[in-house]
């Protein structure tokens, strides 16, 4: 990961640190049961309306929302918001995992634009629609 030259540090104190990231979802325990499958996580907490995973050193959530509706992929207008990048050893043996887990493949890929190096990403969305990219873990040192 690089760091923008015009990145500014400072002697304060951070405000917070990042405990979880949550994600929507009309159905938490499929999705949760996804994820700790693809990171290996322990699932700290389910029901019906919640679910909760705990990692090394975050956790990750997933509510549920009634009506939800999966982020578009691609969307050209940006309401998919953020996603989750994983760096793996083997893109190709890393999606066909995701895909038995529950994941599916996107027909448009990274690899489609002028920018991306082929092969570095991996567009898959989980059951919940999430889209989340496998990069190459030598990208990211």
């Amino acid at each position: 990961m690089t760091t923008n030259d015009s990145t500014t540090h400072t002697s304060q104190p951070p405000v917070a640190r990042l405990a979880m990231v949550t994600l929507d979802c009309a159905d938490p325990g499929p999705v949760a049961d996804f994820w700790t499958a693809v990171l290996g996580w322990d699932k700290a907490y389910g029901d019906e309306n919640y679910a909760m995973l705990t990692g090394p050193t975050h956790a990750l959530g997933f509510g549920r929302v009634e009506g939800y509706e999966p982020p578009a992929w691609p969307d050209a207008g940006g309401r998919k918001q953020f996603h989750l990048d994983l760096a793996v050893e083997d893109i190709e043996a890393a999606e066909q995992r995701c895909v038995e887990l529950g994941a599916t493949v996107p027909d448009e890929q990274p690899a489609d634009d002028a920018d991306d190096q082929e092969g570095t990403w991996r567009v898959l969305r989980d059951p919940a629609g999430h889209p989340f990219c496998l990069t190459d873990a030598k990208s990211w040192g």
